[in-house]
């Protein structure tokens, strides 16, 4: 089965993206203690102020069930605090070789 990407897009406040950048390696850690099927994420800077946050689940479930949590430790809710204006996400599956889903 295809690992479950999220996309997630979001802007930060220029003033509070020192923090953000802070606060990521808790939230990452919360999330490897915490979240059953996480297996990475990658943050990425896009122009005019935007940010992707780029999550892989093992599946979908897992990805549900991640966000049934919401920020509930606190290395994930100081990140998800240091966030401003959400513009919206995604969800999908990891393309491999000779894989047609």
């Amino acid at each position: 089965m295809a690992a479950t990407v999220e996309l997630a897009r979001f802007k930060v406040d220029p003033g509070k993206v020192e923090a953000m950048l802070a606060a990521r390696p808790a939230m990452l850690a919360d999330f490897r203690a915490d979240r059953e099927g996480f297996l990475d994420a990658r943050l990425i800077r896009l122009p005019g102020g935007e940010w992707l946050d780029m999550v892989e689940w093992r599946s979908p479930e897992d990805f549900a069930a991640s966000r049934a949590k919401g920020a509930n430790l606190p290395g994930i809710a100081a990140f998800f605090a240091t966030l401003g204006e959400f513009v919206g996400d995604e969800q999908g599956t990891l393309a491999t070789p000779g894989s047609t889903r």
